[in-house]
Formats: C-alpha cells, sequence, structure tokens
C-alpha cells in the first residue's frame, strides 16, 4: 500500500520576479520610422545586431514611450521590490536588437544595472521566446525526471509585440537561433537609483 503523504507547503523563497506586461498601445509611426532608420547603420553584435545609439530612450521620437517605460519600472521597484519611496529608479541606457532568421543573442548579464528590460516591437509569440538562467553553482548534480520552477536551471518565456519584462539584472539571459521569418526587434534598456542609500549612524549611507 502506498504511504499517504501528510499535506506539504512549497513557499518560492528568495524567489525571482520576472515581471511580464504589456504596452498599452501600439507603436506610433514616428517610433517605427525611428527603429527603421536606426537599423541602417548597426553595430555588430554576437549573433546578431544592435543600434549604434545607446540611448534610445532619450531621443525626442521615443519621449512618450519612456515616460509609459518609467511608470513600469517604478511599479516593479515599489511594489514588487518594496523598495523605499525615497529611491527613485531610473533608466540609464536603452537600444534596439535586431534578430533574422538563425540568429541569435548570446548569453549575458548586465553590470552597472539593477533592473532590466526588454519591450518587444516586434516578436512572434509561435517562435519568439527569451531563456533565463540560474548561476548557482550545484555541488552535486542529482539527476531530474521532471523539470519545474524548483529544479531548473534555465526557463524560457514566449514573447509577443507590446510586451514588456523587468528582471534582475544579474539574471543571465539569452536568444536562442532564431526561428520563423520576421526580424525580432526589441528594445532593451538598464535601470539604476537615485536616493539615499544606508544609515549615516551606521556608517553605511550612500548618497546617489
Amino acid at each position: 500500500m502506498k504511504e499517504k503523504i501528510i499535506k506539504t507547503n512549497i513557499h518560492p523563497l528568495f524567489a525571482t520576479p520576472i515581471y511580464i506586461t504589456q504596452l498599452n498601445r501600439k507603436f506610433s509611426n514616428t517610433e517605427y520610422k525611428f527603429i527603421e532608420k536606426s537599423k541602417i547603420k548597426p553595430r555588430k553584435n554576437e549573433g546578431n545586431i544592435t543600434s549604434n545609439e545607446n540611448y534610445i530612450l532619450n531621443t525626442k521620437s521615443f519621449s512618450n514611450l519612456k515616460k509609459e517605460l518609467d511608470k513600469m519600472v517604478k511599479d516593479y521597484f515599489h511594489n514588487v521590490m518594496s523598495i523605499s519611496n525615497n529611491i527613485d529608479p531610473y533608466i540609464t541606457q536603452s537600444w534596439l536588437n535586431y534578430t533574422e532568421a538563425n540568429q541569435y543573442h548570446h548569453k549575458h548579464l548586465h553590470s552597472n544595472s539593477i533592473i532590466s528590460g526588454v519591450l518587444y516591437i516586434n516578436a512572434d509569440k509561435k517562435n519568439d521566446k527569451i531563456k533565463f538562467f540560474k548561476s548557482d553553482y550545484e555541488i552535486i548534480k542529482l539527476p531530474i525526471k521532471e523539470y519545474n520552477l524548483w529544479n531548473s536551471h534555465s526557463w524560457w518565456f514566449p514573447v509577443e509585440t507590446g510586451e514588456l519584462f523587468l528582471f534582475p539584472s544579474s539574471l543571465e539571459h539569452m536568444v536562442e537561433n532564431k526561428q520563423g521569418t520576421n526580424t525580432r526587434i526589441s528594445l532593451s534598456f538598464n535601470t539604476f537609483v537615485k536616493g539615499t542609500l544606508g544609515v549615516k549612524e551606521k556608517l553605511t549611507e550612500l548618497i546617489l
């Protein structure tokens, strides 16, 4: 007879929050024109190409988009991470990525940033995805019979046009070989904070 297991609770302790939301509008003609223009003289990247301009959201063409992304970044910091209200997050660098069929975006993370974001300007949910990696070292690697959120060292999400992903910049991620015929276009950005960190009396104060 199979022994009955007493009810068990599993808690996602120290979970990594992957914030996924949708832009509440379509991209404007002005934004699309700038995106197409930026592809004419791109910068070569490992596996695909990126825009030469790496402060895209500071341009006039993306001024409205930046305001919308700022709100989502603040929502992540204050409502997901529950950061103190006297800390003000802001977007630093931002750039465009273009990935054609059979191209890829190498495995990487984002230094000098707290939270990173990827907004999908052109993506096919049937074929396009983003893959994340857990980088913790395991002394012993046990064989897995079925992968889940607790035992996996990598996990992917399908992505679609207008979707925004926010995640810790220390989380490694990549785009595997592009399937489908569309040009996958995304806008990536990094963030940092302004304000006072730490406590003066404890000699941990840092004013940014």
